[in-house]
């Protein structure tokens, strides 16, 4: 269920909001993935830094998608040369 909402998120660069541990945070998502341990974690950029950080999916709660608030990739993406 995780995984759906934070791939629509992705896919529309819609910023989310969820409660991770006791705080809240809002977060521009940009990548779905596991860590060494298996845990699945979402690689997002915090809104108004410039911080990318990593969260555990198990620990997130409460999950927003701001529809109306649309964000533009900071993160450079380098086409690979064939």
């Amino acid at each position: 269920m995780k995984s759906e909402i934070f791939r629509e998120a992705i896919k529309s660069r819609s910023k989310v909001r969820f409660y991770y541990g006791l705080f809240e945070w809002v977060v521009e998502p940009y990548y779905i993935s596991t860590d060494r341990n298996g845990n699945k974690v979402l690689y997002a950029k915090v809104s108004s830094s410039n911080k990318v950080k990593k969260f555990d999916f198990r620990k997130m709660a409460n999950i927003k998608v701001f529809n109306d608030y649309k964000f533009s990739p900071v993160i450079p993406i380098i086409p690979m040369a064939s």
